[in-house]
């Protein structure tokens, strides 16, 4: 790995690690049976750099915005590092929100150039309010022949032969903007800078090793923080090898282990859950005597390995578990939302380590890391490198707000110093999550202070952005809250939203009523539906400029109902 203290920006970083290992591959393409595209670090330098030279001559400066709306493939890292070069600020946006979404973020980070896949764009122009977009340049990617772009380019022609200049960026300059939150209520840009990321990564080093040969299989969108840094800029500077799948059907999944020899994958806890019960499965498929020889081996195990995976062992007494995991698999990462503690044990049990992690956008990738060489289960780990934890205002039982205090912690939420301020209190940033250090040092977390749910998908859900969609509803006021900010059960999961309503004096809670609060909830995505509502008989404590007091307001329902009073929908 390169030693990142010499670097003051990822784009100079990564150009060190495209010269240090040329002819090592980077980067993988692989879609269902078709033969697979390959890219050493100098194939990737030289067609990014074609893009970079584009890019300068059209008139991008450097602290200019190019956003990127793609899925995860090649041309989606090769943009990144052509802005990177050019000195320019990333935007990375999830190509799962709406076009009007879309719309709105690239307005409020005020992106000068986007680039997107064919369908993501081809949304945003039949959006409402696509005449009001200001983008000075748009590339597309992935057009069929013939398609026509409203004033966009090809990025596959967009390419210039001349030499690119290199921009060097400052460690306190903004790398990027990241938005932690939808667009209907108050945008979160986390301007994160090129020092946030760099010692992200020096720190992430010390726990999981990478270096040329080892293969990481990106399964989370890369716009993601965790696959940013864990399928991008760790893997680049260590000169290993990055996979992207076209499909993430099962059995393409599970061919790609194989015949790629992966060393690492980062899940979400659904997608680990998922993994347990197809194992599960196939286990119990197996003739009676097979299946007793197989946990009578997997308990074996379990006491060879206790409290310090052995990988070698593991592999020889499991060997066809492991071999279905290509046979030099290492570790699963996992992050971002809860993850049940028995899940875990079930990988552990069969040899396969789980680095279970705590972080959040506004901090980076992770702030705490499950020891591989000792894991434990019911905790989040301990700090990182270079990161401070303290608990704020700690209960009896030691539990209170966490507060963090790291060089990678972000500068500031765009535009908004009022938010900056909130969260950024004296250096610490107050993460939002109840939390408590234990004797040796190790997180446990207990639930969330903040009015916010992360699903099993690692999908933040702020119930400000739900409410628009319940906007001119025949009822005085509207309040969304995650339901363990109401009612704490000092629990990561089982996490939901409710709806409070406030009718007027003379109204009653009609049965059309009802048919609207049920038709708009099934608007909302899955993940971001009410679970029920409850009608409160106080109006809403408001400020002066008329906004709901919402930490007022769950006390008053606290007091008034209790968590059995809210109507499922």
């Amino acid at each position: 790995m390169l030693e990142l203290k010499e670097y003051n920006c990822l784009g100079e970083a990564l150009r060190a690690a495209l010269e240090r290992w040329p002819d090592e591959t980077c980067l993988i393409e692989s879609d269902r049976d078709r033969e697979p595209k390959k890219f050493t670090f100098r194939q990737f330098r030289d067609a990014a750099l074609l893009l970079a030279s584009a890019l300068q001559d059209s008139g991008f400066a450097a602290t200019d915005r190019a956003a990127i709306i793609m899925t995860n493939q090649p041309k989606w890292l090769m943009s990144a590092y052509a802005v990177f070069f050019s000195g320019g600020v990333l935007v990375p946006l999830d190509y799962k929100l709406t076009a009007k979404e879309h719309l709105a973020l690239l307005a409020h980070s005020r992106a000068k150039i986007l680039v997107a896949e064919y369908a993501f764009w081809r949304a945003i122009t039949q959006a409402v309010d696509f005449s009001k977009q200001q983008l000075s340049l748009v590339l597309v990617t992935d057009a069929p022949p013939g398609a026509e772009f409203s004033g966009a380019r090809r990025w596959e022609e967009f390419q210039n032969e001349r030499m690119a200049e290199f921009r060097a960026r400052k460690r306190d300059d903004p790398a990027c903007i990241v938005y932690s939150s939808g667009t209907s209520g108050r945008p979160k840009g986390c301007v994160l800078t090129h020092g946030n990321y760099l010692e992200q990564c020096s720190s992430i080093a010390t726990v999981i090793v990478f270096e040329p040969g080892v293969c990481y299989l990106s399964i989370l969108p890369t716009n993601h923080a965790v696959d940013f840094m864990m399928g991008f800029i760790l893997p680049f500077v260590s000169g290993a090898t990055v996979v992207h799948l076209r499909t993430l059907r099962p059995e393409y999944v599970r061919d790609a282990f194989a015949r790629y020899r992966v060393t690492y994958m980062m899940v979400v806890p659904l997608i680990l859950k998922n993994l347990q019960k197809g194992l599960q499965a196939r286990f119990a498929e197996l003739p009676k005597s097979e299946r007793a020889t197989l946990n009578f081996v997997i308990r074996l195990n379990r006491l060879l390995t206790l409290g310090r995976p052995r990988l070698w062992i593991s592999r020889r007494l499991l060997k066809q578990i492991h071999e279905s995991f290509g046979g030099d698999f290492r570790a699963f990462g996992v992050g971002s939302a809860f993850m049940d503690p028995e899940t875990i044990q079930f990988f552990l049990n069969l040899g396969i380590p789980v680095a279970n992690a705590y972080g959040l956008t506004e901090a980076g990738t992770a702030l705490t890391v499950n020891d591989l060489r000792a894991p434990r289960t019911d905790t989040v780990g301990k700090p990182l490198p270079g990161v401070e934890l303290r608990i704020v205002d700690p209960d009896s039982e030691g539990i209170g707000e966490v507060a963090v205090r790291s060089k990678t912690v972000m500068a500031g939420y765009l535009d908004d110093p009022e938010l900056t301020a909130e969260t950024i209190v004296d250096g610490w940033l107050m993460t939002g999550d109840l939390g408590r250090l234990d004797a040796t040092g190790h997180l446990q977390l207990f639930g969330r202070k903040k009015n916010m749910i992360v699903t099993a998908e690692a999908k933040n859900v702020y119930p400000e952005d739900v409410e628009t969609v319940f906007e001119g509803l025949p009822v005085k006021e509207l309040c969304v809250f995650a339901a363990n900010y109401i009612w704490p059960q000092h629990s990561m999961s089982g996490e939901q939203l409710v709806i409070i309503l406030r009718l007027d004096a003379d109204k009653t809670l009609t049965d059309d009523i009802r048919a609207q609060l049920a038709e708009r909830n099934l608007r909302l995505i899955n993940y971001k539906r009410v679970s029920g509502y409850l009608l409160h008989d106080q109006d809403f404590p408001l400020t002066a400029s008329l906004k709901i007091k919402r930490p007022i307001l769950a006390d008053d329902v606290r007091k008034s109902h209790d968590r059995a009073s809210v109507i499922p929908l």
